[in-house]
C-alpha cells in the first residue's frame, strides 16, 4: 500500500491548460515516475473523459458534478457541495490506500466518513476564502460578486474540515505560513508541479510584450484591462493570449493599434509566443497560491515584469522585474525594450528554479506515504 494512492481531483486534469489542473496533471506524472500506482477519482463537468490519463493511472473514476442552483443555498460551500458523491465514498472505501484530496473543493467525503486508519492528505491550492474574497473584488457582475462573497464566508468556516486530515501540502510559502499557524505540525510545503524540465528562454531581444491567462477568471480580466490602460500610453506592442475569448475585452483591445489578442488552443502555442516575446507582463490583484503562468514564463520566456502580489511568498523575486504602479510598468517596459536577455540571466534562473523540481516534490509526497 506504500506505493499506491487515491487522488481525488476537483476537475478532469487533462488537458493541463489552467492553473489548478496543471499542478494535478504533472503531479500524477511525477508520482508515476516515482513508482506510485495512482487511482484517480475526478469530477467531470465539461472537459470529458480523457484516455490520456490512463497512461499514468491504474484506474480512472469519473463523477458528475451536481451544479444545481439549489446547492448555492447550502451552508456547505457550493464548490464542495456540488462535488457530493456517494459513489466516490464507496470507491474510496473499496481499498485502504492513502487519499490525496486536491483542494478543499474535493473534500466532501470527509463530511460523511472519518476514514479511520487512512493516510489522508490535502493539497492546498489556495487559502480558499482569501481567493474567493479576491474574486469578489475583481468581479463587476453584482450577482457573481455576491456569490463569491458568500462562498468566501462559507469556505472560511468550512476550513475546519482540515482537522480530519493528516497532512496539508500548501503550494506556496505564503500558504505554508498560514496553514502552519492554523494547523501546527500538519503543514508541509511542496512546490507547484508544472510542465517544465529545463529552461528554454532565448537570449537576445524579442518583438513584443505578452500577457497570457485564463480569461474566465475575474482577476485575469482585471489584469488585462490594467495592461491595456498602460500600453495605450506607449507604442510598444502587447499581445494578450488565452484559450478563452472574452468578447468585451477583445472589443477594448481592438481600439488600440499596438495591442492584439491571440486565441491559443494549446500550450505549444503559448510557449511559441513566450519564446518570441521580449517581456512577459504579469500583474495580479490576488496574492493567493502561486501563479503557474509565472513559472512557465520564467522557464520559457525572457524578462518578466510582475507586481508584489504576483511574487509574494514565491521566492522568485530575484529573477523578476517588479513594478507596482502604471508609471513603474511604463518605465520598466521602456527600459527593457532595448536590453538583451543574456546567458547570465538564464544561469540565475536555473539556480532559483531548481526549487521547483517536479521529482523532488514527488519524493516529498512519497516520503509521506512511507511514514
Amino acid at each position: 500500500m506504500k506505493n499506491k494512492i487515491n487522488i481525488v481531483s476537483f476537475d478532469v486534469p487533462y488537458p493541463p491548460n489552467y492553473g489548478g489542473v496543471i499542478d494535478v496533471y504533472y503531479k500524477i506524472i511525477s508520482l508515476k515516475r516515482a513508482g506510485i500506482k495512482i487511482y484517480l477519482h475526478t469530477f467531470e463537468y465539461g472537459r470529458g473523459e480523457q484516455i490520456e490519463l490512463e497512461k499514468f493511472c491504474e484506474k480512472v473514476y469519473y463523477y458528475k458534478r451536481k451544479s444545481s442552483l439549489k446547492n448555492i443555498f447550502s451552508k456547505i460551500p457550493f464548490v464542495v457541495k456540488s462535488r457530493d458523491s456517494n459513489k466516490l465514498i464507496q470507491n474510496l472505501l473499496a481499498n485502504n490506500y492513502p487519499i490525496l484530496f486536491e483542494g478543499l473543493h474535493s473534500t466532501f467525503p470527509l463530511l460523511k466518513h472519518k476514514f479511520i486508519s487512512r493516510n489522508v492528505i490535502l493539497r492546498a491550492h489556495n487559502i480558499e476564502h482569501y481567493y474567493y474574497k479576491g474574486l469578489a473584488k475583481s468581479e463587476p457582475n453584482l450577482f457573481k460578486k455576491l456569490f463569491f462573497i458568500t462562498e468566501a464566508i462559507k469556505l472560511k468556516y468550512y476550513e475546519s474540515i482540515l482537522n480530519k486530515v493528516d497532512t496539508i501540502l500548501p503550494i506556496s510559502h505564503l500558504e505554508q505560513k498560514y496553514f502552519a499557524s492554523k494547523f501546527p505540525k500538519k503543514s508541509k510545503y511542496v512546490a507547484a508541479f508544472h510542465p517544465n524540465e529545463k529552461i528554454n528562454s532565448s537570449i537576445g531581444i524579442g518583438n513584443f510584450a505578452l500577457y497570457h491567462g485564463d480569461l474566465r477568471v475575474p482577476d485575469n480580466i482585471k489584469s488585462c484591462y490594467y495592461l491595456i490602460k498602460i500600453f495605450s500610453k506607449i507604442k510598444y506592442p502587447l499581445i494578450i493570449a488565452s484559450n478563452f475569448k472574452n468578447n468585451n475585452l477583445i472589443k477594448e483591445i481592438n481600439k488600440h493599434s499596438n495591442i492584439d489578442f491571440k486565441h491559443c488552443n494549446t500550450n505549444k502555442e503559448i510557449d511559441k509566443l513566450l519564446k518570441n516575446a521580449h517581456i512577459s507582463v504579469l500583474p495580479t490583484f490576488q496574492n493567493t497560491g502561486i501563479k503557474l503562468k509565472l513559472i512557465n514564463a520564467l522557464y520559457n520566456g525572457r524578462f518578466c515584469i510582475v507586481n508584489n502580489e504576483m511574487i509574494v511568498g514565491t521566492s522568485l523575486e530575484n529573477i523578476c522585474e517588479i513594478a507596482n504602479s502604471e508609471k513603474e510598468f511604463i518605465s520598466l517596459i521602456n527600459h527593457l525594450s532595448t536590453e538583451k536577455f543574456t546567458n547570465q540571466k538564464i544561469l540565475n534562473r536555473e539556480k532559483i528554479l531548481s526549487n521547483f523540481d517536479n521529482q523532488k516534490s514527488a519524493q516529498q509526497i512519497l516520503e509521506l506515504l512511507i511514514c
